[in-house]
């Protein structure tokens, strides 16, 4: 490469860093930035300009949604939390069982190969990303696999966030419901807490806690895949940061003082689920759209088509 070419790509590269820091650091001002718009933007730079940060991208988003998760617990009350525990139980239970065993349908149906299939049905049964990256260990999976699976799943995560907070506000859904049919029928913990953040505060704290109980599944998941492909994967990672959630709910129910900077808490959280979603949005490169393909996108617009009608329709008629 001549020393012109290489002054043309390093200029084009300080114009994509300064573009992502920009947009990334106005994502942190709440008032300026919801967390929809914020996903929007990242798919635009993805798009557009690129993400000049993409090897670091899987890293950043498990660290600011794990910390945003934390962030959270200092605004919700233990009771009220068991309480919702309680109540999404059963329908979580359900859902997932319902959806593991459909997508495995599906999956043969469509004749998809068999661990990309499984990861889609995880993801869409359990926490997205962070299912598909506890489990794609477990079962050996292929770059490839991994990577098709995530796209499904993200580009999915991104129509619920803008897709429900509409459906709830046209079915005059309470917060109570919204939260529990969010947090039963959207993927990602993200976008389950950026759309119930959007919806109301009641809604993002029943959502956030039904969400979590949901992701402590992946462990006899991770359990059952083992055996079912067979494999002697590395141990399963239990998601300590759930642990860190239930000790802010302690520290928020119990401890007075905390409530002096409550705000400050749950400030810091919105603002890092925020930026969080646009660094999701950032990684739906071009490249990882097409290497979807029809198929594994089929089955992932199928299955979650159909748990979020049937989650809808049993939370209209239970709640």
């Amino acid at each position: 490469m001549e020393i012109k070419d290489k002054i043309v790509v390093i200029r084009n590269n300080r114009i994509r860093q300064i573009i992502f820091v920009t947009i990334a650091i106005t994502c942190c001002i709440p008032a300026l930035i919801s967390p929809p718009i914020a996903l929007l933007l990242g798919i635009v730079i993805a798009q557009t300009v690129g993400h000049p940060y993409l090897h670091l991208n899987q890293k950043a988003t498990h660290i600011l949604l794990q910390a945003s998760v934390v962030g959270l617990g200092f605004g919700m009350q233990i009771d009220k939390a068991l309480e919702t525990g309680k109540t999404s139980f059963l329908l979580t239970l359900t859902f997932l069982s319902f959806t593991l065993i459909f997508g495995y349908l599906l999956g043969k149906l469509l004749k998809i190969e068999n661990k990309t299939s499984f990861l889609i049905a995880v993801g869409t049964a359990i926490c997205g990303g962070s299912a598909i990256a506890a489990i794609s260990p477990v079962i050996r999976v292929q770059e490839k696999q991994l990577s098709i699976a995530l796209g499904t799943i993200f580009t999915l995560n991104a129509a619920a966030l803008f897709i429900f907070p509409a459906v709830g506000n046209a079915l005059d859904l309470s917060q109570l419901q919204f939260g529990i049919w969010s947090a039963i029928a959207i993927h990602d913990t993200s976008s389950v807490v950026g759309a119930a953040n959007k919806y109301g505060p009641e809604a993002l704290a029943i959502a956030t806690t039904a969400k979590l109980g949901r992701a402590l599944w992946i462990i006899p998941v991770a359990f059952l895949a083992a055996y079912l492909f067979k494999t002697n994967g590395p141990k399963v990672k239990i998601p300590w940061f759930i642990g860190l959630f239930v000790v802010a709910m302690l520290a928020n129910s119990y401890i007075p003082s905390i409530h002096n900077y409550q705000h400050i808490f749950t400030s810091f959280a919105k603002t890092g689920l925020t930026l969080t979603l646009f660094v999701i949005g950032c990684g739906l490169s071009r490249k990882l759209i097409i290497e979807m393909g029809i198929k594994p996108l089929l089955q992932g617009i199928i299955l979650w088509v159909i748990i979020s009608l049937l989650s809808l329709g049993a939370v209209l008629y239970f709640f």
